[in-house]
């Protein structure tokens, strides 16, 4: 099992905000919706109780009801799938990297569907810290690489920059980490 070294420590350390407490510019959540500044970090993996569907122009990719979110601070859910639930055949190994401080390296996957290559549209961790030992070899997407992402009827949209990989519904408030000025978020 892989540990966390040092530089990964010195990483987590720099966060500003925990989900301790709400900054004074993020907003109120009304009744049915939750703040992503509550989410914790670390970051917290739970069921996702909505089916999750991924598609690209009519083109189904993914179907699960088994999915789970990655709940973290600033951030929409990001969404991953057993795969099993996955049409594994839809994806291509893309040379990319991408390293998360709290999850580890992840492998990204290119999706082939309608035509279309989308590349770095999908990704899992073969072999993550230990805290993230549930998501092993599970599979996210993006919402802002793919035409659609949907939580049961709710067509999900992208997490604002399109570098995170955040499910954005209605039921969220923010602001959403990811845009200009949110980079120390």
């Amino acid at each position: 099992m892989k540990s966390v070294g040092r530089e990964v420590l010195l990483a987590r350390s720099r966060w500003r905000f925990t989900g301790s407490e709400r900054p004074s510019w993020a907003e109120r959540p009304a009744p049915g919706r939750e703040s992503v500044w509550d989410y914790p970090r670390p970051p917290r993996i739970e069921p996702e109780t909505r089916r999750v569907r991924v598609a690209h122009r009519g083109v189904a990719v993914a179907e699960s009801a088994r999915a789970l979110r990655v709940l973290e601070t600033a951030g929409a859910p990001t969404l991953y799938l057993p795969p099993a639930d996955v049409d594994l055949g839809r994806l291509a190994p893309n040379a990319g990297v991408s390293f998360c401080e709290w999850k580890g390296r992840a492998r990204l996957f290119d999706v082939l569907a309608a035509g279309d290559v989308l590349e770095a549209a999908a990704w899992c961790y073969p072999d993550p810290y230990p805290e993230f030992e549930a998501i092993r070899g599970w599979l996210a997407f993006h919402p802002g690489r793919l035409s659609d992402c949907w939580l049961a009827e709710t067509r999900a949209t992208p997490q604002p920059g399109g570098y995170y990989g955040g499910w954005v519904t209605p039921d969220l408030a923010g602001p959403i980490k990811g845009g200009p000025g949110s980079a120390a978020w």
